[in-house]
């Protein structure tokens, strides 16, 4: 996550003062049910292997453009061939200004679904979970709880991702909690990540993989989608500049213009019980927003797995 996007968190209220985050509904297949359940993202190519039927654009990325005509950017993103979106809290709330029904219509009359949003777990989240299930949403994700101080904060925020599932799982969605960087990298002799994952029930919470943080953070996603099967089902992509300094943080680029292998990291992802796949941007060089999805869209619809 860039300054800004840590700056918008916060004007948005999304970052959390105390220890007030949670969990997840089941009425999705959890556990070993994840395993058997297929995954419904995946297309068979027996010639080459597997190719990603549908895959999801998280909107954090044209949030240059989105807010000033959300209607008409969400058609360019349709048309771009993504079939899931994945909301964010922006100063209209997730559904733009419009109330949830009508944006469900709308998306309908695309053909995208609403997968999924990040949002401010704070504040309304009862009211936001029941819309959420209202319009068919699977999940409602928090974004970011920031470097912690001690392993016992994280162990409170798992008490309170559970917390936040039970909610969840009463209007039938689930709930995720999406990385960055600082829970991969290593405190008191321990991953924060493995502390959240031990710590989270997973009838009531699941993770959303955020490939590029893990790689930026020096980890392996290939070990931890093996390490905790089933518990990362969702994930978001975006490449790393080739040869950039391990030291930086703010080094995205374009899927397929990078380091990232990401035809060897979503095949185990697909065996790990991965189901949904999200493209996200945070910096752009040479494009804009909009080439940057499109581009991106291009190189997932091709990708063989």
């Amino acid at each position: 996550m860039t300054i800004d996007r840590r700056r918008f968190i916060r004007n948005a209220g999304m970052m959390v003062s105390g220890v007030t985050l949670a969990g997840i509904g089941c009425s999705l297949p959890t556990g070993n049910d994840a395993a058997t359940s297929g995954n419904s993202s995946l297309k068979s190519n027996t010639a080459a292997g597997q190719v990603l039927g549908s895959f999801g654009l998280q909107l954090y990325t044209l949030r240059d453009v989105l807010p000033k005509d959300p209607k008409g950017v969400l058609k360019q993103v349709a048309g771009f061939g993504y079939k899931e979106i994945e909301g964010y809290e922006g100063a209209t709330g997730i559904f733009w200004g419009m109330q949830h029904t009508d944006f469900k219509k709308y998306m309908d009359e695309l053909g995208l679904v609403m997968v999924s949003s990040h949002c401010n777990i704070d504040k309304d989240f009862e009211k936001k979970a029941e819309q959420a299930g209202q319009i068919g949403m699977k999940y409602l994700i928090s974004p970011w709880i920031g470097p912690q101080k001690t392993l016992d904060d994280y162990k409170r925020y798992a008490d309170t991702f559970n917390k936040r599932g039970e909610i969840c799982r009463k209007n039938g969605i689930r709930f995720a909690y999406h990385n960055h960087g600082y829970t991969f990298t290593q405190m008191e002799g321990r991953m924060p990540q493995d502390i959240l994952m031990e710590g989270t029930d997973p009838a009531l919470v699941d993770f959303e993989m955020d490939i590029y943080w893990v790689v930026t953070a020096g980890g392996d996603p290939e070990v931890w989608l093996k390490k905790y099967a089933n518990r990362f089902t969702l994930c978001h992509v975006k490449d790393r500049i080739k040869q950039a300094d391990p030291k930086e943080q703010d080094a995205s680029c374009d899927l397929g213009t990078g380091s990232i292998d990401y035809a060897k990291v979503l095949k185990v992802a697909s065996g790990s019980g991965m189901k949904h796949y999200i493209v996200e941007q945070e910096r752009y060089d040479n494009s804009t927003s909009l080439k940057s999805a499109e581009a991106c869209a291009a190189y997932l619809r091709d990708l063989k797995i």
